[in-house]
């Protein structure tokens, strides 16, 4: 699905659409960047680390194992601090045990009698000691406790116990070095991991299924700091334990103990050495011990989380954005709203499955800030644009005349907010868009004749009551719902309205395939319009009709049903008055005209002979009369035989039954042709033969009869310039010529002129009838121009040939 707002709402609109879009998208862009690279979401992105890794336990290294000075030990053996040699006690009898290696979390900064003695015990097996860093000074420079020198002489490696506490006093990362310009220290675990590595210290189970962290990580190289993320879990504080007391009593089997690396510190609540972690919400505040066990058990089994750079979390967090803002162009808002929800969902899924798969920490805060950001801000926009069009077009719909009557509307009609204003101008295009359905639903019904209407796949949507009522009359099922071709299948063909032979051939080979609207090789046949026949033997006019929408694209098809029975009655009887008139009536003048030519041959009285005159040419009027009204009717009524006709030789076919009459006059018909010489090619017209002959004929019939003697006849035909292609006769006289007034009134029926110059022409006044008629049917229009005493010119300008086959 696209979106052209152009197309929709209009150029300017779809314009500042797309400013717009480009506006919510760079705000998107700049709050990603504030949450990635100024890490103003940190809050929220410390929640949610530390909540997925609440949801995730992480089994514990069985090789490490805690002592704690826990309330029981200082009950026992008294107020901290103890003295140096119950220290040294402790680590005799660890020593008894054989572990890997000792861990003493516990700074001995201060010298103390017993000294030597602990440093004995340090020395006889592998122990670390701690130290502590100061904060950096204002010179950069860091200072280093450091235990009492003999100790630290003793000691198998020395490291900093310093944890790094975020901003809401959390301990969640840890730096494997720290220190100043002058001096660099590892981290407590550090050197012990090292050991471990390099075999200089062996694991029960052996060294082989520790997988470490790379050398960067790890802090092979002293440069940096080597951070990384502590990875806790809801069993940070399950690794074994036990009580300082009952190790320094022996009550400790050996073996829990033997090839393990032991961590000694603090836990007694008394001492506060307690920190907040990201499991703090379930665990409590963890032991500095737990959380240094935690570190060498990452370092161990390659558990380090690294965050991911600020850069790459920037340039990650931009695609799910990207997404967003196409999906605005082509989405409804019901999908854009699940886009986003998605979005956001793939982004916390795909963060989780990089933390738990990869250890690489990307947060998704600043991807899902962005998209809530960009979502209810582009939709605010798009919902005020969108309701400014509706309140746009509803009130110049409301302003727009109605066309059909209304009750009378309250003159506070649109009063209240906004909102309100938009309801009630909705309320009152449904209102209008219901009346004009009733009106059309009256007007298809209040129709005599039946009317279907059907969708693009011609299947009947509406049929009016007369339709309906026409299935029910023929026992047929009712026409909604089924095909056009099927519900009017059962009526016969019976012709085109052209009543071309090949058409009509065509039609009925292929019926009722025509009435398939959605056959486009009958569509031209179809709204033309074809007599189909019903099972009573009815005669219906059937056509078809393109219905349309506003943007004039053809949405489904409108077919009409007229009952010409009694038209074609009509025809009938009309064909019958005319065989009447050219037979029945023609018969008796014609009769009359042969008894009268016989009996002037046999009698001499003048005053007989005179009245035999009067009685031929009386006769003769009625005959003339007759033979113009018959050939006046069939010009109006017949169907037109057209074909390709040169209008020259129609020309001179009537002017060669003219002749006799003109020569009689002595009176000159003479034909020119516009191009040079007598090509005529150029003059060609679609007509019927015989009845433009007639109309030449009858034009120049009028020619003779109203001209003098010793006159000339010009005939001219010639093509008009310009499109669409016409051609042209004209004929002119030099004859009497006809009055102005009288012009308007030339081409009626019954209307006679010149009756004053010559009283002895007859006629009854329908011949430029006739000639009216047969020129229109053609095409073609038909024009005088005359002035009294200088002859009249009649000009015929009919569509030419190849314009009409085009």
């Amino acid at each position: 699905m696209t979106f052209d707002p152009r197309a929709r709402l209009g150029r300017p609109v779809g314009r500042r659409f797309f400013f717009e879009w480009l506006a919510v998208g760079c705000l998107g862009v700049v709050v990603i960047l504030l949450a990635a690279i100024w890490r103003l979401t940190s809050g929220v992105d410390h929640l949610v680390y530390d909540r997925f890794l609440s949801s995730r336990p992480v089994p514990v290294s069985p090789g490490i194992v805690v002592i704690e000075i826990d309330n029981a030990s200082i009950a026992q053996l008294g107020r901290w601090p103890w003295p140096r040699s119950v220290h040294a006690d402790l680590l005799d009898q660890l020593a008894k045990a054989q572990p890997a290696a000792v861990v003493y979390d516990v700074l001995f900064t201060e010298p103390a009698e017993d000294d030597a003695r602990l440093a004995l015990s340090i020395g006889a097996h592998p122990t670390y000691l701690p130290l502590l860093l100061s904060p950096e000074g204002a010179n950069g420079e860091r200072v280093a406790v450091t235990p009492v020198t003999a100790l630290a002489q003793a000691a198998a490696a020395l490291g900093h116990i310093n944890l790094e506490v975020d901003g809401d006093a959390i301990v969640r990362s840890v730096a494997l070095f720290e220190g100043d310009a002058h001096s660099r220290w590892p981290q407590l675990m550090v050197p012990v991991y090292r050991a471990v590595r390099d075999g200089k210290l062996r694991l029960a189970g052996g060294n082989e299924r520790l997988r470490g962290l790379p050398d960067h990580a790890a802090g092979d190289h002293d440069s940096g700091e080597a951070r990384f993320l502590i990875p806790f879990s809801p069993r940070a504080e399950t690794y074994a334990k036990v009580s300082f007391a009952s190790v320094l009593a022996g009550d400790v089997p050996t073996e829990m103990l033997r090839d393990r690396i032991v961590l000694i510190g603090v836990t007694a609540s008394g001492l506060y050495d307690r920190f907040s972690t990201p499991v703090s919400g379930e665990l409590g505040p963890m032991p500095g011990v737990y959380i240094h066990a935690n570190v060498l058990d990452t370092l161990l089994n390659g558990r380090a989380i690294l965050p991911a750079h600020a850069w790459l979390l920037f340039a990650v967090s931009l695609l799910p954005l990207g997404v967003l803002l196409g999906g605005f162009l082509v989405l409804s808002p019901r999908r854009s709203l699940l886009l986003t929800m998605g979005l956001c969902a793939a982004m916390a899924g795909g963060s989780l499955a990089l933390l738990y798969g990869a250890r690489l920490w990307m947060s998704p805060v600043p991807a899902i800030f962005g998209l809530v950001a960009v979502y209810p801000i582009w939709n605010w926009r798009r919902l005020e644009m969108t309701m400014a069009y509706l309140r746009k077009e509803l009130q110049s719909l409301a302003d727009e005349p109605h066309l059909l009557p209304e009750a009378p509307q309250e003159r506070n009609e649109f009063a209240g907010d906004v909102l309100e204003q938009h309801m009630a101008l909705m309320a009152q295009a449904a209102q209008r868009v219901q009346d004009m359905k009733r009106f059309v639903w009256d007007s298809l019904d209040s129709v005599p004749e039946p009317i279907l209407v059907s969708d693009l796949r011609g299947v009947i949507l509406i049929a009016n009551h007369a339709a309906k009522s026409h299935f029910a009359r023929l026992a047929a099922p009712a026409p909604e719902g089924r095909a056009m071709r099927d519900a009017l299948g059962d009526h016969a063909f019976v012709k085109t309205i052209d009543s071309h032979a090949d058409t009509d051939a065509f039609a009925r080979g292929h019926w009722p395939a025509p009435l398939d609207p959605t056959r486009r090789d009958y569509a031209d046949m179809m709204e033309q319009g074809i007599e189909v026949r019903d099972g009573d033997e009815r005669d219906h006019l059937l056509r078809y009709a393109r219905c349309t929408n506003a943007q004039g694209e053809v949405t489904g098809w409108i077919a009409g049903l007229v009952d010409v029975t009694a038209l074609h009655a009509a025809e009938r009887q009309r064909e019958d008055a005319l065989r009447l008139l050219s037979h029945d009536m023609r018969s008796p003048q014609a009769s009359i005209l042969a008894l009268v030519e016989i009996e002037r041959a046999r009698i001499e009285s003048e005053h007989t002979r005179e009245l035999l005159d009067r009685v031929e040419r009386y006769a003769q009027r009625a005959l003339t009369l007759a033979d113009d009204f018959v050939q006046l009717a069939r010009a109006e009524s017949q169907t037109y035989v057209l074909e390709p006709q040169s209008l020259v030789e129609l020309l001179i076919d009537a002017s060669d039954e003219v002749w006799p009459q003109a020569h009689a006059r002595r009176i000159r018909l003479e034909t020119q042709l516009e191009q040079d010489g007598d090509d005529a090619d150029g003059y060609w017209i679609c007509a019927d033969r015989s009845l433009m002959t007639r109309a030449l004929v009858n034009i120049l019939n009028n020619a003779v009869k109203y001209s003098p003697s010793d006159t000339r006849i010009a005939c001219t035909i010639s093509r008009e310039a310009g499109l669409p292609a016409r051609v042209q006769c004209t004929i002119r006289d030099e004859g009497y010529g006809i009055p102005a007034e009288e012009q308007a009134q030339l081409f009626e029926r019954f209307r006679r002129f010149h009756e004053s110059e010559r009283p002895e022409v007859g006629g009854a006044g329908l011949g430029m009838a006739f000639v009216k008629t047969v020129v229109t049917r053609h095409g073609g229009d038909v024009h005088v121009e005359s002035e009294v005493g200088r002859g009249t010119a009649f000009t015929v300008s009919l569509p030419a040939f190849d314009e009409v086959a085009d």
